[in-house]
């Protein structure tokens, strides 16, 4: 009764206190969000107040705080389900692009668990006591069609089995970590691969049933045992046999054959594999040739045979003969012998100190990588830290293949990605610009974002920090090649400069310092030294492209300024003129094309101005007569030259025009539209002019225009030096039949050919048909000659 009434008296007091709760909730209406939240006094409060307002924004229509918080609080709490069949399903036939890559993951499984005793006997010797050998060992059963994967790593225990292979994604890699966290330094647990705790079921991809022998120093040995849908763990009844570490046993597929050849294998662990801290050692056969001593019942047999003995024989000496009885006698036989044979000989230098490595580690390196055995240019080596920490070493290869830039723009497989030193993929498309393509090497880190199949990269703001690192240490590792062996460099990696200067924006001032053109002084310059060199008044970089040395040297556009000694640089492959284009200036210091106009060579002083201006006024009637009259279809006008000296007229485009070179190339290349406006524009689009004051054929051109405008032969004169012009400028001619014409015209005035004197008329050849008789005579003669040939071969015969 007490009980009862002990209940009544606290609903009692429950209700009047929500009562008295109800009514201060009402003397306090809830505030709501202002629209000028900064401007109001609590706008940044934090305090439960601030909380509710926050509540009731995300609440959802039609519910009241307090009711979406009651209905939270009588929620069923249930937790998310995976179905293990299938997830293993998924594990084994959607996560791995490639089944090769088991071979990978158990391969890093056994390296963890040999690194986790390494690491444990650093402070406790003795649990190296069953066996101090470190190794993995391979070995197929070609009868059986099981694959024997065998480590002398930590082991595990019974409970370690269930607990780490019977839970799907449970890493035991990762737990030994968390236990170690506490260790003065992380440094020495780096070595540790494993993160996801699935890669050891990559084992069904090649596998109906695995079997892992595995003995622990603190457990009996076990035998784990699963077909991918269950698994039993049972002792093993043959005791203590592998005394510490794991045996995985992968009962093949039938397609998955292949996996036990040895050079398959072989392969895989070059491939994946090869920079294990620990030795990789495969079971396998060698054929080598061997001498045997020859059995007392052969050698009786080879004595009843007759033996032949030449004259010379007889003279041999005695004691040559005791020494011949002395040996045993021996044959050479082929002997099939099998052992564990080392497949990982290469070392991962790249993770020691540049200091401690000589070249001759490198060039070692460099062609186990590569399989090149010219070894390389130079290399690079360094640690880059910052947003990503990675260790990289980069090699330039002495030539690159002749069809490189058939494949330019595809994605190369020169830089090979390491995670601790497990090969992940060179499948990058990224990492590296087009232009550096044929820079070969890898980078190791270990915080790289990999997805769970650790096969690929996945798309992440680091891969951008990794490229810039990389493009930044090749350039500065070209930029330190010796001057003495630079020239080799720049004759086989020239073109990928230059497209690096069109290409790269970001690092196009780096690239700059690292061309080279031939100079007008003879030798092959960078542009810093040309800069060097400039003239005190010199405000442009001069420079003329073309299709040869002999065309640039010669080029009407450069005469004036070699006689004046400036220097002037010469662009002689095609694509050095797209690369200046792209180039602003250098130092300061602008590019000028030679052939295009926008440059003085006089310069702006008032002595200049005065005899530019007279010599202007004196030729104005000729260059109107130029551009106005005689070749007003051609050109868009005419002007006194600064740069000819010895040619009497050059073409001259616009700044932003083609020159001669540029049209070349334009018009050369194969996929281009048939019809293209902009192209169509710049080729058709007119030159400037310009003439040489100084030349006496302009002098007499001048003064024939000045006696008559109207001269036949003095237009004539202006179209024939336009076309000349035209061809010395690099130009082609768009109307080549009247240019031979007028050519012919010319050769028959020199000769003294009168210009309508017509080509004779071709005679007539009638065909005659031979008379019969002459046949039936040749005939005659050939029967004749063919007796005479049967009784010459017949002749040796009778005389044998």
């Amino acid at each position: 009764m007490l009980r009862n009434w002990f209940f009544i008296s606290l609903a009692v007091l429950l209700l009047a206190a929500s009562q008295v709760k109800a009514e201060e909730d009402a003397e306090f209406p809830t505030e709501t969000v202002e629209d000028d939240m900064a401007a109001h006094k609590e706008g940044s409060r934090t305090d439960s107040e601030t909380v509710d307002r926050e509540a009731e924004a995300i609440k959802i229509d039609g519910l009241s705080v307090a009711e979406m918080k009651l209905m939270r609080e009588s929620a069923e709490k249930h937790v998310f389900q995976a179905e293990v069949n299938r997830m293993m399903k998924l594990i084994i036939n959607s996560l791995y692009r490639n089944k090769e890559v088991y071979l990978r993951e158990l391969i890093s499984n056994a390296s963890d668990a040999l690194d986790k005793i390494r690491l444990i006997s650093l402070t406790d010797r003795s649990v190296l006591a069953a066996t101090e050998e470190l190794s993995i060992k391979i070995k197929a059963d070609k009868e059986n069609h099981v694959l024997h994967i065998t480590d002398t790593g930590v082991g595990m225990t019974k409970q370690d089995l269930i607990t780490n292979l019977g839970t799907i994604a449970k890493s035991g890699t990762a737990d030994f970590l968390n236990r170690l966290q506490d260790a003065s330094s992380t440094d020495q647990f780096s070595d540790l691969i494993g993160q996801f705790g699935v890669g050891f079921y990559s084992a069904f991809l090649v596998a109906d049933k695995v079997v892992v022998t595995t003995k622990h120093n603190d457990d009996k040995q076990y035998i784990w045992e699963s077909d991918a849908n269950s698994y039993s763990v049972v002792e093993d009844p043959r005791g203590d046999t592998l005394k510490r570490g794991t045996t995985i046993s992968l009962y093949l597929k039938e397609e998955s054959y292949d996996f036990l050849e040895q050079d398959t294998v072989r392969d895989l662990i070059k491939k994946y594999s090869q920079f294990i801290n620990f030795n990789i050692y495969l079971w396998g056969s060698s054929t080598k040739t061997v001498e045997e001593p020859i059995e007392e019942d052969e050698e009786e047999v080879a004595d009843e045979e007759p033996e032949k003995k030449e004259e010379d024989d007889e003279g041999v000496v005695e004691e040559d003969k005791e020494e011949e009885e002395k040996k045993p006698k021996t044959k050479k036989v082929d002997k099939t012998t099998w052992d564990w044979e080392l497949c990982n000989e290469s070392k991962p230098i790249w993770t020691r100190k540049p200091d401690e490595i000589e070249q001759g580690e490198y060039d070692e390196f460099y062609k186990s990588i590569t399989k090149d055995k010219n070894g390389p240019m130079t290399q690079t080596h360094f640690i880059a830290e910052g947003e990503v920490t990675f260790k990289s070493l980069l090699f330039v290869p002495n030539s690159q293949p002749s069809e490189q830039f058939n494949k330019y723009g595809q994605a190369a497989e020169n830089i090979k990605l390491y995670v601790r030193r497990v090969f992940i993929t060179d499948d990058f498309k990224d990492m590296m610009p087009s232009y550096l393509s044929f820079v070969k090497g890898v980078v190791d880190s270990d915080d790289l974002p990999l997805n769970v199949s650790r096969e690929t990269l996945q798309q992440h703001k680091l891969l951008k920090v990794i490229k810039k690192k990389l493009v930044r240490k090749t350039l500065d590792m070209i930029k330190k090649i010796s001057d003495d062996k630079y020239g080799a460099f720049w004759a086989e990696y020239s073109t990928n400069i230059k497209l690096g200067v069109i290409e790269d924006t970001a690092n196009r001032t780096r690239l700059a310092k690292l061309l080279r053109f031939t100079s007008s002084n003879g030798k092959l310059s960078s542009l810093a030294e040309y800069v060097e060199r400039m003239k005190d008044k010199q405000e442009s970089i001069f420079y003329m492209a073309g299709g040869s040395k002999e065309e640039v040297e010669k080029s009407p556009f450069v005469e004036r300024l070699l006689k004046k000694g400036y220097e002037v640089l010469y662009l002689t492959e095609a694509v050095d003129e797209y690369a200046i284009s792209a180039l602003p200036e250098f130092e300061g210091k602008k590019f000028q094309n030679v052939a295009k106009e926008g440059f003085s060579i006089d310069g702006d002083t008032d002595a200049a101005k005065a005899r530019k201006e007279a010599v202007k006024e004196k030729f104005d009637p000729l260059l109107k007569w130029l551009g106005e009259d005689s070749l007003k279809d051609h050109i868009l006008r005419a002007e006194v030259s600064e740069r000819l000296s010895d040619s009497p007229c050059a073409l001259i485009t616009s700044k932003f025009g083609w020159t001669g070179n540029m049209q070349k190339i334009i018009q050369s290349q194969t996929h281009s539209k048939t019809q293209d406006m902009q192209r169509d524009y710049y080729l058709n689009q007119k030159k400037t002019l310009e003439i040489n004051p100084r030349h006496p054929l302009i002098k007499e051109l001048l003064r024939r225009v000045e006696d008559n405008p109207a001269d036949k032969s003095a237009s004539d004169m202006a179209v024939m030096m336009y076309n000349t012009a035209t061809l010395r400028s690099g130009y082609s001619l768009k109307d080549t039949v009247n240019f031979a014409q007028q050519i012919e015209a010319m050769m028959r005035q020199t000769l003294g050919v009168d210009a309508d004197e017509t080509v004779d008329e071709e005679e007539e050849i009638t065909d005659e048909e031979p008379p019969e008789e002459d046949d039936d005579d040749e005939e005659e003669e050939e029967d004749d000659e063919e007796e005479e040939e049967e009784v010459e071969e017949d002749a040796p015969k009778d005389e044998l």
